[in-house]
């Protein structure tokens, strides 16, 4: 006799989509689950972009726009330990959900978040305790220090909801609600869009004002991610029994998140040896000069990693199904569109360099140091896109020491030498010299280890059908 569950119809259509991710077109759904993706992360980069913006029109010292550049790697760091947490969820619950193992995806999840608010309760103790030489480790100056240490002091204690925003965001998206997650960065970015100039041009709060709204419209978006996983009728929620602590899963999450959370870091150190080497051959200005470079490419780079979040379940999903064919179909159109997003701001960046550093900053030296900048960093961002989406397609896959080294060849392996070597040589040119040498090489890493890698998922395709014979 069939048992009769209210909750039948409800699990129906989260069966449903599930199903799409194996068999609908892949142009269809590739579109599908990245354009609500690319929504929500450039979104989330207006965050820090807003803030810049309006922190450099607001506040008539020069100072300020170097104070601000040097908290966005301690920012990263707090960044670096939510996707340790949340990165490598997502990608376990999307392969555990194309094995059609739903109890074991939401001990998955009850794992991963209080996870995330432990690590994150300890790391905001830690950033409060040695705020200051953390500040001049990535740059700090004796001018721009009072600036950065207010900001960070006010914006921290948000830092745990962000990382419950955006982290369990992508587990939503990853469970089949692609819309829903773009809608959660939307209404914090509109929300902090309105109140930072409020609190900085009408309250007149100073720089706390612009963290402040960041603190508000965190709070607004972790309630609304949350609040999610508590109702019974979606894909994956929170149940009884699935909030005990299980080694096994938690070391599957850490194994998976390791790869961005070591992009992150490695981020954060890269900036603390680009600003010592901006400090040394060009002064406050050249930070400053950094800012607009960062916030400028980050609006690709975050359209880019939406793609990759779109890719990301589709991927994961069709590996745990073995559906290699779907696999390397949504791979290959991710790539070339990725590509294409990132050529598009490297020339974008080449030939509009001033109208860009006059969005965000006043002072004539700062603007001329900053378009120098960019027509330098620029050069080889074309290549970005490609590179990026070759990372997360391990990451998808579980395979996270490829993952890993290849986040590390850009950001750390290539550039960090290249910044020992010129500088020296080129002075600030020098600096700027670095990036795209980096870019280059890193993408040509990351090309050859996909030909060897897709080379591999072809013998596996092979091996069924040799162990019948």
């Amino acid at each position: 006799m069939r048992e009769n569950h209210p909750s039948t119809p409800s699990k129906d259509a989260s069966d449903n989509r599930l199903r799409e991710l194996a068999s609908a077109p892949i142009g269809k759904i590739l579109w599908k689950y990245s354009l609500p993706a690319v929504i929500g992360t450039v979104v989330m980069a207006l965050y820090n972009i807003i803030d810049s913006i309006v922190i450099g029109h607001a506040i008539d010292d020069p100072n300020v726009v170097a104070g601000i550049a040097v908290t966005f790697p301690v920012q990263n760091l707090g960044t670096a330990f939510g996707m340790l947490i949340g990165a490598g969820a997502a990608t376990r619950i999307s392969i555990v959900l194309g094995q059609k193992d739903h109890k074991r995806a939401a001990i998955i999840l009850g794992n991963s978040v209080q996870l995330t608010i432990l690590i994150g309760i300890l790391y905001t103790t830690a950033f409060y305790i040695f705020l200051e030489p953390l500040l001049r480790l990535f740059g700090a100056s004796d001018a721009s220090m009072p600036y950065a240490k207010e900001f960070l002091t006010w914006v921290l204690p948000g830092m745990v909801l962000m990382n419950l925003t955006f982290s369990y965001n992508n587990v939503m998206r990853a469970s089949g609600y692609p819309k829903k997650a773009m809608w959660t960065n939307m209404i914090g970015a509109i929300l902090n869009s309105i109140l930072a100039p409020l609190f900085l041009f009408g309250f007149k709060w100073g720089i706390k004002g612009a963290a402040i709204a960041t603190d508000i419209s965190m709070v607004i978006t972790a309630i609304f991610v949350m609040q999610h996983f508590f109702r019974k009728d979606v894909t994956l929620h929170f149940e009884r029994g699935t909030f005990k602590f299980d080694w096994r899963v938690i070391t599957s999450i850490l194994y998976i998140g390791m790869s961005p959370f070591l992009i992150n870091v490695a981020g954060s150190c890269v900036n603390a040896v680009v600003n010592s080497s901006l400090l040394k051959y060009g002064g406050d200005d050249a930070i400053a000069a950094v800012v607009v470079f960062n916030r400028f490419v980050t609006i690709f780079v975050f359209v880019v990693i939406g793609i990759c979040q779109g890719m990301q379940p589709i991927l994961g999903y069709n590996y745990g199904a073995r559906k290699f064919d779907r696999l390397f179909r949504t791979l290959k159109l991710a790539a070339l569109t990725a590509v294409c997003i990132t050529t598009t701001g490297s020339i974008i960046g080449a030939t509009n360099a001033d109208m860009i550093a006059k969005l965000f900053m006043q002072d004539a030296d700062q603007i001329t140091c900053a378009v120098n900048c960019l027509h330098i960093t620029t050069v080889g961002f074309w290549m970005v896109g490609f590179q990026i989406v070759v990372t997360n397609y391990f990451q998808s896959l579980g395979m996270a020491t490829k993952s890993i080294f290849l986040s590390l060849t850009r950001q750390v392996i290539f550039l960090i030498p290249a910044l020992m070597i010129l500088p020296p040589i080129y002075g600030l040119n020098g600096v700027w010299t670095c990036f795209p040498i980096g870019d280059f090489l890193s993408t040509i890493v990351a090309g050859c280890m996909l030909a060897w890698q897709i080379k591999h998922i072809g013998k596996m395709q092979t091996a069924p059908a040799q162990a019948k014979q």
